[in-house]
C-alpha cells in the first residue's frame, strides 16, 4: 500500500529531499539491468524512515543515488533545491560531503586516527577546519557517550563504540540528513538497541534519518517504512 498524499502539501523548505520517477539502468555483459524503475517519494525534514527490500530489489542502487555516489539514468533527485542528476562531479562531491552524513555497517573509521581525529575527517576533506573544530568534535563525542575515549583508536573500541564514532562523524558537517547503510549489521542485539536509541534521540531533536536495512526489528524503530521490490516501491507506510 502506497502512503496517501497529505491534503495540505508542505512548502519546499519542509523537504529534506524529493525523488521523482527515478530510474537507473545498467548495461552488464550485454544485458540491460533495470535496477530502479520509476521510484517516487518525498522525505520531510525531521522524518525517520527505513528503506527495505530483498536482494535485487534496488535498495543498494537507491542508496548510491541518495548518497550522491551514483547518478540516476533519468528522473530527478532534488536535494536542497539542487537536481543531483544535473550537476557536475565537483558539485556532486561538495553536496556529498556537506549535505549528507554517512553511517556504514563496517564503520569505515581510519585505524591510525583516534576518536577525535576520526570525527574531524569530514571537516578536513571539505576544507572547513576552523579554530572551533576540536571543540565541536569533542562535543559530538560527548553527545554519543565517548567523551572519555577521545584519544582511543578504533582497535581499542568495541563495535558499538566504533559505530558511535561513525555517527558523531556523520553529524560534524550538520548534514541535511543521515544516510545509514545497515548500520547495526555488525552489532549484537544489546548494542543494536543502544545505537538505535541514539538514532531515535537524534531524530527527536530534529535530525532527518534514512536507514537502509534488511532487518524488520530495525525497520520497526523507524517512523516510516518504504519497501522496494524489483526496482519499484511496493509499499510506503507509517509505523503504528
Amino acid at each position: 500500500m502506497i502512503r496517501a498524499q497529505q491534503a495540505d502539501q508542505p512548502n519546499a523548505e519542509s523537504f529534506a529531499f524529493r525523488v521523482q520517477d527515478l530510474r537507473r539502468t545498467y548495461f552488464m555483459k550485454g544485458e540491460t539491468v533495470h535496477a530502479l524503475r520509476g521510484v517516487t517519494f518525498d522525505v520531510l525534514v525531521g522524518e525517520y524512515i527505513a528503506i527495505m527490500g530483498p536482494s535485487g530489489s534496488g535498495k543498494s542502487t537507491l542508496l548510491n543515488v541518495l548518497g550522491c555516489l551514483d547518478r540516476p539514468t533519468s528522473g530527478s533527485y532534488l536535494l536542497a533545491g539542487d537536481d543531483v542528476a544535473q550537476i557536475n562531479d565537483y558539485q556532486l562531491s561538495r553536496i556529498r560531503g556537506r549535505r549528507i552524513g554517512f553511517v556504514f555497517q563496517s564503520y569505515n573509521l581510519l585505524q591510525q586516527l583516534n576518536v577525535l581525529e576520526n570525527i574531524k575527517v569530514p571537516l578536513q576533506y571539505q576544507g572547513l577546519i576552523g579554530k572551533d573544530a576540536n571543540a565541536k568534535c569533542r562535543e559530538l563525542a560527548e553527545m554519543v557517550g565517548l567523551g572519555s575515549r577521545l584519544y582511543h583508536r578504533p582497535t581499542e573500541l568495541s563495535g558499538g563504540q566504533q559505530q558511535r564514532v561513525a555517527i558523531a562523524r556523520s553529524l560534524v558537517n550538520d548534514p541535511y540528513f543521515i544516510l545509514a547503510d545497515e548500520a547495526t549489521g555488525n552489532l549484537d542485539s544489546k548494542t543494536t538497541d543502544e545505537v538505535l536509541e541514539l538514532f531515535e534521540s537524534l531524530n527527536a531533536n530534529g535530525k532527518t534519518i534514512v536507514m537502509i536495512t534488511h532487518e524488520d526489528e530495525v525497520a520497526e524503530r523507524a517512523k516510516r517504512v518504504i519497501r522496494l521490490r524489483d526496482g519499484v516501491i511496493e509499499s510506503d507506510e507509517l509505523n503504528a
